[in-house]
């Protein structure tokens, strides 16, 4: 394969340009690069109120060039467009709220109406790319310095049953293999894990049955596996059906255990430790330094002199969390949109309580862009995309064009 070149920013563009990978001539069928981010991004992290997923394309097109964007605004599709992607990844949902027209006289419907017209797909993945180790905020945290970081507010591990059947000895193999291919045995990044042990399984079996081993009305003795292997709960059913379908016995015995939802790796926000501290002032000009430039601002709530060595982070709007980063002693919450009245109220906890972390309120779409350069190492990384050009969007899809300081005593409070 050949070595990429840099991809330029457009002229004036604040947004940092990022290295694409060769075209080559093979090409990946768009579901089957969906189907990757939805194995790496579940639908089923997003939340309840989200529209995550694709929006527009031919699920059988091949898939040459990917552009990767925070917002599917018009300069994206016009720069999708521009660059011949055959698909645009976005974090932020196009159409969120429902519509019932995507006529080319809104700006939703031009956007759809490009799109389509080029041929280029539009996938989404927001609040299910939230939560994971490798998403927003895990990128926006180690963007900062933010050394082994873990969930601010972990989620609970994806419910998992553990199915216990009895198995007579000759038949392990075949019932391992078939529990296997419905989804069990998945742990990690291992498959087929189970757990065998032996014993000796008893039955009489009454009129009517139809028995593998033994005769009607006679009590049988067999020798038999206890095989338990783990299954995610939303392959239950298909589960249970490949278990009854491959066991020799007319009426199999089996378990199925419902197991304890413990905190796992995904979860709200990041939590972890800076290499060395860094003065509040300092760390605001690292993270002045490493978001891509807006017409935004870094706006900050405490002491410029504040040693901050444990930062919190929500890539985002994140003021849900404030009280989170404060029971998990931050000494700085960095995150997007907050209110002034949460804020106010946290800020007073700081004239008692000097642990109250201090606030930094950054540029939203700056902090979720640190994202889209994560996203496109592991796209570029992943064998099954070996043919896929990868792009980072260098567009400025903040909304905000400048910001001044206020300053000058005819805007100056009392």
């Amino acid at each position: 394969m050949a070595e990429g070149s840099a991809h330029a920013a457009p002229s004036g563009s604040p947004w940092p340009p990022l290295t694409s990978l060769g075209e080559v001539a093979v090409h990946l069928p768009l579901s089957d690069l969906t189907g990757l981010l939805d194995a790496w991004y579940p639908p089923t992290w997003a939340d309840s109120w989200d529209s995550v997923g694709p929006v527009c394309g031919d699920p059988a097109a091949p898939v040459r060039r990917v552009l990767l964007a925070v917002d599917p605004v018009h300069a994206v599709a016009d720069e999708a467009i521009s660059w011949d992607a055959d698909l645009v990844v976005v974090h932020h949902p196009l159409l969120l709220r429902a519509v019932h027209s995507v006529a080319a006289t809104t700006p939703k419907g031009r956007v759809v109406h490009g799109l389509v017209r080029n041929g280029i797909a539009l996938h989404v993945c927001h609040t299910n790319a939230d939560s994971p180790p490798h998403g927003v905020s895990a990128a926006l945290a180690a963007a900062l310095g933010v050394d082994d970081a873990v969930p601010l507010e972990a989620h609970p591990t994806d419910p998992m049953d553990k199915i216990v059947v009895f198995v007579p000895h000759d038949d392990l193999e075949r019932v391992t293999d078939a529990l296997a291919e419905a989804g069990a045995g998945a742990i990690g990044d291992y498959e087929r894990c189970r757990f065998v042990s032996t014993g000796t399984g008893s039955f009489r079996p009454m009129a009517g049955a139809r028995p593998v081993i033994g005769q009607v009305g006679d009590l049988e003795q067999v020798p038999e596996t206890r095989l338990e292997m783990v299954a995610p709960r939303g392959r239950r059913t298909a589960v249970i059906s490949a278990l009854r379908a491959a066991h020799p016995y007319e009426e199999p015995a089996y378990d199925v255990l419902e197991m304890a939802a413990l905190p796992g790796d995904r979860g709200s926000g990041r939590i972890g430790r800076l290499a060395e501290p860094l003065s509040l002032r300092d760390f605001a000009s690292r993270v002045v330094a490493t978001l891509p430039s807006t017409g935004g601002a870094v706006r900050v709530a405490g002491d410029p002199e504040r040693r901050i060595e444990t930062v919190a982070v929500c890539g985002g709007a994140g003021d849900f969390l404030l009280d989170r980063a404060r029971a998990g002693g931050a000494d700085v919450y960095v995150t997007s949109d907050l209110r002034h009245h949460p804020v106010s109220e946290l800020r007073e906890h700081a004239g008692t309580d000097p642990s109250t972390p201090a606030l930094m309120d950054v540029p939203h779409a700056a902090a979720e862009w640190m994202w889209l350069p994560r996203l496109a190492a592991r796209l570029r990384a992943e064998p099954a995309t070996a043919t896929v050009e990868v792009r980072v969007s260098t567009t400025n899809t903040d909304p905000w064009t400048f910001s001044l300081p206020m300053i000058g005593p005819e805007r100056s409070l009392p």
